[in-house]
């Protein structure tokens, strides 16, 4: 592979070298996610109301930014596959600081869509595909902790950095501060990524978890573990896992999307719209790390359809909810689903095929998920056009979150640890 030629010690103070690398993809996923995935709807409102843009037009913009995140990564996954992966992660950081920068010369809506598809691209190369990789190379045993930890990142990003931008934009504008934004993204995340990660323990002598230590010659043994892509996607697995994803994915974003307008409208009050936003990032967090912990006492199987299941009734509870108190529980559960459930695609991608072909298998199913993903907001703006209100729009993303635990259900049981059965084949 190719290297940036800085080498830090194996292991530094009693702490195994895996841990610095989720500290990194920690921080990576903050910064990449903050300025990133929960600004979209920010960097929207700002080109609606500094350019007039139509909302109609524009809103599908959004949409184009995760189709293009879905198809680099096919590109990304094949690239880490072979190639040092802190090459793609600055890369990407390269490529969203200068579409930020660039934010002051969009005027035109072909020129927004340009903007979200680089966008796209570039988030794709440095954030979510990247980080989940090296973190599941580092760790077997302690995968589902260590998974918890980097991504809760994603969480942090949003509650931090988020209204960090909302607060440069209405201060300078798009314009102003755009170039500020590509600066902070950047710095946020390539140093890190060149400092501290490394593609998987065996480079450096080690093995996933801190365990034995593992020679120059066992390294090629220990990461060819696994499924190849062709056999991998043509599984029963893959098809009904990656089916499931994309409907309880459609579910879980299009509500995200809409969450704070709903509770709005409901409550007459764009302070309550604000309180529990930040209530479901909490319960997102606060999800995240306690399923990180169960994981290594129940099957991941039995976990995501319990989330699964467990979301859908939320999304019951949004759509009859009309009090204050009722929107604060229907929150509070839908935010801990959220927190877990992202999470478990790479894990379950790891658990269920090995290390062989990760990159490539798990952004194959990042790929068709996000389908669903862009798909979501879409749908619930539409049904909520046609019928005036909220209620049909959230029962017909709890009957998606349904389908998920349906198709979920009779996928082939996951193996739980790469190098089982299906590991092995």
């Amino acid at each position: 592979m190719a290297q940036f030629g800085l080498t830090p010690p194996r292991r530094w103070p009693d702490i195994f070298y895996g841990w610095y690398i989720v500290a990194a993809a920690f921080v990576v996923m903050t910064v990449s996610s903050g300025f990133g995935f929960y600004n979209l709807g920010v960097y929207l409102n700002a080109f609606i109301e500094e350019r007039a843009f139509p909302v109609g037009v524009t809103s599908a913009a959004t949409a184009t930014f995760f189709l293009a995140a879905g198809f680099a990564g096919l590109a990304v996954g094949r690239f880490i596959e072979t190639y040092d992966l802190r090459w793609s992660v600055v890369v990407g950081a390269v490529v969203c600081g200068l579409t930020l920068y660039a934010a002051p010369l969009v005027d035109t809506i072909w020129e927004l869509y340009a903007f979200h598809i680089l966008f796209g691209f570039g988030y794709a190369a440095c954030a979510l595909l990247p980080c989940t990789t090296i973190v599941t190379r580092w760790f077997d045993k302690q995968r589902p902790v260590a998974l918890s930890i980097a991504s809760t990142g994603l969480s942090i990003g949003g509650v931090l950095l988020t209204p960090l931008s909302i607060f440069l934009i209405d201060l300078w504008g798009i314009s102003g501060a755009g170039p500020v934004l590509g600066l902070l993204f950047f710095i946020g995340v390539a140093p890190i990524a060149i400092l501290l990660f490394r593609g998987a323990p065996e480079s450096m002598g080690l093995s996933p978890d801190g365990d034995d230590f593992v020679g120059p010659r066992q390294q090629n043994a220990v990461t060819a573990k696994g499924v190849a892509y062709n056999e991998a996607v043509r599984s029963r697995f893959f098809a009904f896992m990656t089916g499931a994803f994309f409907f309880a994915m459609m579910a879980q974003v299009g509500v995200l999307a809409h969450h704070f307008r709903l509770v709005s409208q409901r409550t007459d009050s764009m302070e309550a719209g604000s309180f529990l936003v930040a209530v479901l990032a909490t319960a997102s967090i606060v999800g995240r790390l306690i399923g990180g912990q169960l994981l290594s006492k129940i099957p991941s199987r039995n976990f995501v359809l319990v989330l699964m299941a467990t979301q859908s009734i939320s999304l019951v509870m949004f759509a009859m909810a009309h009090s204050s108190v009722a929107l604060f529980v229907a929150t509070v559960i839908f935010g801990a689903t959220v927190g877990s459930l992202l999470m478990m695609q790479p894990l379950l991608v790891a658990e269920h095929f090995g290390l062989r072909a990760y990159g490539t298998i798990f952004s194959a199913n990042n790929f068709l998920t996000m389908f669903g993903v862009a798909s979501g907001p879409a749908v619930i703006g539409v049904l909520y056009s046609a019928v005036g209100g909220y209620g049909p729009a959230y029962l017909t993303m709890a009957a998606a979150s349904a389908l998920a635990v349906v198709l979920f259900f009779f996928s082939e049981r996951s193996t739980n640890r790469p190098g089982g059965p299906a590991a092995n084949n």
